[in-house]
């Protein structure tokens, strides 16, 4: 069945001029349906790659110059190679082609065969003349699997406060919990959420998953009093005022019953930071910085200048005099000059942050954790921060990413996130790309990837128009997977891909012959393509993560009591009746239970006579992942003590705290770092799953 659009449909010209830059005419959301894009979505889409389609006249002078183009080239801008084979597209060469292959290390090849991983650069040079320069990506075939099964706990980083904190969760507390997980309950890995750098202004997206960089963390998770310079600020007034601030926020938070207030962080933070910069480096740390400014070059410097000139202008780069909104302009180069106190202070802010996320990583694997601290990667940036000004070359102009419609959304999703241009991307050798993950890995025992098929293709909602009138264009994915395989595994790290939902054939088939993990929730895991019932736990797949929850979802303790529907329904957010969702969810949940009990896991638990009927249903609902062959299973550190609210709740605003929560116990009182460690009710959880396999080396 074909389902057309009520807008334009595109003719035949147009249609093949955008599948040959990789933009899709039409989609299938279903095997039985396929959709036909626009011809308004196709031709924005085609003018954000840089190809006029704005008449019949323009389409047809486009197509003939692409197809001109793809006939004469001897090869794509990137060309990949796994390890021990030779590359697919150098056997279409014309005979006679010759080669030749600058690599990474500076040697000179004349084939392919035997590389070292990297990315070099190889020339081809055809008997007729032609020549072709690209970059040849060299990765191993694929992650090696993580050994044994580990678990590990899940939070929101924000959401941990500890008696030490100030107002949120910091550095100092995830290292303080990956130590003690690892040691004390013999945890593989802590997962957190995106630590990105966020857009300043009051009041500040609270969103971790529209940051304003990607490469670079937010200082806003600092742990002050582990700065070493910290130590000998000048004026002990000074300092012990703010301390004295700073417990007010912490207390206000965990025993007032106030959300977390990331700017009034941020605004305290900020000023013990400008009273650090006053106190000279030592030696060993000058050199410490120097190096870190060598190695991380002219990708620091523009994010430090385009937060300096935000202090002076706004957080907004597109509203910034015309001058400033390049950033190799004239004008900019000038206004770096002068304001190159703050673009120091900028940089110096992420060196130390990045000295903290690098401590915890090490805490984590000193502690005996074998993965260690599990990083978030965002599917994209804010439209109005450092990366989409410092790397505007490679963003779609006039697009954002999203979804397209389906069961649970009817109008679509519009995540105001730009994407990448994959032209650009391939013509660069993939540069952003390998330098944002190069980044991440320096900290990273694992990477989250959240969205994970954006690597394959993704949703474009041109500027204006509503996401139903998007269209998906395609990403080179053997490339995309080559760089992270390559950095990867040279960095040692596990990679998990969020691939939830409505995924494209082929696309998790293709992760798992790379080593990618995917991500298993237990609720979702069910026979769909048989009876729709519970998935027996010996049909799961073992190369995933799974859980019982994500940040997104409800707490355990919410879906099995059907708290999560009372929430909807309060924020009038239910599209049909309270009692047919109260009875939807009641008979999901009472299907999973029953399968629970049929496999005896509702029998016994770990915390004795003690323990509530719902306190043995969470233990039984991880017993069940634990009879899965899952690689990996993540604890939501929340159900641990019985929080039954989300740290976001999709499809709401103001209506809802999203992301300003503490982790709170069952009553929704707030629990500190040390309370959590104490909790008699998250011992017997992490008992459940240690006395079934645990941690293995």
């Amino acid at each position: 069945m074909t389902a057309p659009r009520s807008a334009a449909a595109p003719d035949e010209d147009l249609s093949r001029l955008a599948e040959l830059h990789g933009v899709a005419p039409s989609y299938s959301p279903s095997p039985d349906r396929t959709v036909t894009a626009s011809a308004a979505a196709l031709t924005r889409a085609l003018a954000a790659l840089g190809v006029d389609a704005g008449s019949p006249g323009a389409v047809r002078a486009a197509l003939a110059a692409r197809e001109r183009e793809l006939s004469e080239r001897l090869l794509p801008p990137t060309v990949v190679c796994w390890s021990g084979s030779a590359p697919a597209a150098l056997a279409d060469l014309p005979a006679g082609t010759r080669l030749r292959i600058e690599t990474e290390q500076g040697e000179t090849r004349a084939a392919a065969e035997q590389l070292p991983p990297g990315v070099h650069r190889l020339t081809a040079t055809a008997p007729d003349g032609r020549t072709a320069r690209v970059h040849l990506v060299v990765a191993p075939p694929r992650l090696p699997t993580p050994p044994g099964r580990s678990y590990g706990l899940l939070v929101q980083l924000y959401s941990l406060l500890s008696r030490r904190s100030w107002g949120m969760g910091d550095l100092g507390d995830l290292a303080e919990l990956a130590a003690w997980a690892g040691r004390a309950l013999g945890a593989g890995f802590v997962q957190v959420n995106p630590l990105h750098a966020a857009v300043p202004g009051t009041p500040t997206d609270p969103s971790p998953y529209r940051p304003s960089s990607r490469r670079f963390p937010d200082p806003v998770h600092l742990r002050i009093e582990d700065i070493p310079e910290f130590a000998y600020v000048d004026g002990r007034e000074r300092v012990r005022g703010l301390l004295e601030r700073a417990a007010r926020l912490r207390e206000s938070v965990l025993e007032k019953g106030e959300l977390i207030d990331r700017d009034a962080v941020w605004g305290l933070k900020r000023e013990a930071l400008e009273l650090v910069r006053e106190v000279p480096l030592g030696p060993g740390r000058r050199a410490a910085y120097a190096d870190f400014l060598a190695e991380q070059g002219e990708a620091l410097e523009d994010h430090a200048t385009w937060y300096a000139l935000a202090e002076v202008h706004g957080p907004d780069w597109r509203g910034w005099p015309e001058g400033l909104r390049a950033p190799r302009s004239t004008e900019t180069a000038r206004a770096r000059g002068e304001l190159m106190d703050r673009v120091d202070f900028h940089c110096r802010l992420a060196w130390l942050t990045d000295a903290q996320l690098t401590a915890a990583q090490r805490a984590a694997r000193e502690a005996g954790m074998p993965v260690g601290i599990v990083h978030d990667l965002a599917v994209g940036v804010h439209p109005e921060g450092a990366d989409a000004w410092a790397q505007q070359r490679y963003f779609a102009a006039g697009m954002s990413a999203g979804a397209p419609p389906d069961a649970f959304n009817a109008r679509g999703q519009d995540w105001g996130l730009p994407p990448w241009r994959p032209d650009r991307l391939a013509e660069s050798g993939y540069a952003p790309f390998r330098m944002l993950l190069k980044a991440l890995f320096r900290y990273a025992g694992a990477l989250r990837i959240d969205h994970v098929m954006g690597l394959f293709r993704l949703w474009w909602v041109p500027e204006g128009l509503p996401p139903t009138e998007g269209t998906y264009v395609r990403y080179d994915a053997e490339a995309m997977l080559a760089i992270l395989v390559l950095e990867a595994s040279r960095a040692g790290a596990v990679v998990i891909g969020e691939d939830l939902g409505t995924v494209e054939p082929g696309v998790r088939e293709t992760l798992r012959e790379r080593g990618v993990l995917g991500t298993s929730v237990l609720w979702f895991e069910r026979d769909w393509e048989g009876d729709g019932r519970p998935l027996p736990p010996d049909r799961w797949r073992a190369d995933c993560l799974a859980t019982a929850t994500t940040h997104d979802l409800p707490p355990t303790a919410a879906r099995l009591t059907g708290d999560h529907v009372e929430l909807r329904d309060r924020l009038g957010l239910l599209t049909r009746p309270v009692d047919e969702e109260r009875a939807e969810a009641a008979a999901d949940t009472g299907e999973w239970l029953t399968l629970l009990a049929q496999l005896g896991l509702l029998e016994g638990t770990s915390g004795g006579l003690g323990t509530s009927a719902e306190e043995a249903e969470v233990q039984a609902v991880h017993r069940y992942l634990l009879r899965t062959p899952a690689r990996m299973i993540g604890i939501w550190l929340p159900d641990g003590v019985g929080d039954r609210r989300p740290q976001n709740l999709p499809g709401t605003w103001d209506q809802y705290p999203n992301w300003r929560l503490p982790v709170a116990d069952a009553e929704g009182r707030p629990m500190t770092l040390e309370e959590l460690a104490g909790s008699a009710r998250l011992h017997a959880l992490v008992e459940v799953v240690r006395a079934s396999g645990g941690r293995q080396a």
